[in-house]
């Protein structure tokens, strides 16, 4: 079911949403993550904790690999399309919008070639982004137009003000990696369409933690990985690419991706013709039989509790912390102008290279990315670990 992201963005405190919205979570908490009761952490958007069930689905899947005579030719093929339809449907697309991709920059790579980016087009990115997309335009030969936010401005602000028709390709997140400061992206896709321009978006950290919906964006591309708030393994991640896209060619060949590549006995067949809808654009060795379970598994659990839940909840974390870090003289920014999901709290220089030390030897873990001490939480986070976050920071700043 698609979501509403209007909701969320008009609200001025996503705890408001949590009373609104947010019944048990259960099973949640420390009960569904392999966290250990004398760690906080707070680093998901760095690197997500594990679930149980993702554990318990890649021990199980090293257990089937270890007999390969008990995989069929049908299970190069069944799995994935479960993957595809759940991360689909978490973004309000369907299975035949989603491609499967080891990384960002591979997403990318492929939403360069198919949108066909030239050298000398102009493409609107934000300052301090994230390196694989930069990395990607620049190679492409593209004019990089990068914006910054004004003092007391918000990144909409920036990009609403730099966005005309000279503009080829508008390239945001839902919010900034570096402290979760958000883009209104309704605002944004209405005056990319207005200009002509295409949007990609990256969504590696909002989605699985925020509602998000295509149908409301009409995004060219999303790339996500799957590793941080999709809760699952590193080396996989989706590409959603709009319909007009997805009969482009892909940046590799392999025999999974043609058409009738199911009859193993006519893979000698050569055809031209590929898979259905954005398969083309999967990457080599997709089946990947002993991460695809793990992936499953996380995606199925955060379909379970539901992505507004999660937001929900996550915000009821991110405001304690907004609360209690505040009367350290700590500044995240205001409310209604970060995601729900991760704060940034901005430190003096003084205590920037010392903080991550002092917070591990309390057993607290977060990063560091530029001048905020990153804050990103998911649903194990207790008021203990809120205490104990708080109580080495007073350290640091005393």
């Amino acid at each position: 079911m698609r979501t509403d992201p209007r909701a969320y963005r008009r609200a001025a405190d996503w705890s408001t949403l949590h009373r609104v919205t947010t019944d048990s979570l259960a099973p949640t908490g420390r009960a569904a993550f392999a966290v250990p009761e004398d760690v906080a952490y707070f680093n998901t958007a760095n690197l997500s904790p594990q679930l149980h069930t993702v554990r318990a689905a890649g021990v199980a899947a090293l257990d089937r690999r270890g007999q390969p005579w008990t995989i069929g030719a049908a299970d190069w093929f069944t799995d994935v399309e479960r993957l595809r339809a759940l991360a689909g449907a978490l973004v309000g697309a369907d299975a035949e919008g989603i491609a499967l991709v080891p990384s960002t920059s591979y997403g990318f790579a492929v939403t360069a070639r198919v949108l066909d980016v030239r050298p000398g087009d102009r493409v609107l990115v934000l300052a301090e982004e994230y390196p694989s997309g930069i990395y990607t335009w620049r190679a492409a030969g593209a004019d990089l137009l990068t914006v910054g936010r004004n003092p007391g401005g918000t990144w909409t602000d920036a990009v609403l003000a730099a966005l005309d028709e000279r503009v080829d390709v508008v390239s945001v997140p839902p919010v900034h990696w570096t402290d979760g400061a958000r883009v209104d992206l309704e605002a944004v896709a209405a005056r990319t369409r207005e200009v002509g321009a295409r949007l990609v978006i990256d969504g590696s950290q909002a989605i699985g933690a925020m509602p998000f919906d295509v149908g409301a964006l009409h995004p060219d591309a999303v790339v996500t990985v799957g590793y941080k708030w999709l809760l699952g393994p590193f080396g996989l991640g989706y590409l959603y690419l709009a319909p007009e896209h997805r009969d482009g060619a892909p940046i590799e060949q392999n025999w999974i991706l043609r058409e009738g590549s199911e009859d193993f006995a006519r893979l000698v067949d050569y055809r031209d013709t590929y898979q259905p809808g954005t398969r083309r654009f999967d990457v080599g060795e997709r089946s990947q039989f002993e991460l695809v379970p793990m992936a499953i598994a996380a995606l199925e659990q955060i379909t379970a509790w539901g992505v507004e839940r999660i937001a929900a909840s996550l915000a009821t974390t991110t405001g304690a912390v907004r609360r209690r870090t505040a009367d350290l003289g700590l500044d995240a920014g205001r409310p209604e102008d970060v995601g729900p999901h991760v704060l940034g709290l901005r430190l003096p220089e003084s205590a920037r290279g010392g903080v991550l030390g002092a917070l591990a030897a309390a057993g607290v873990y977060a990063s560091v990315r530029g001048d905020a001490l990153r804050v990103a939480p998911h649903l194990h986070v207790t008021d203990d670990d809120i205490d104990r976050l708080v109580d080495a920071l007073a350290t640091c700043s005393s």
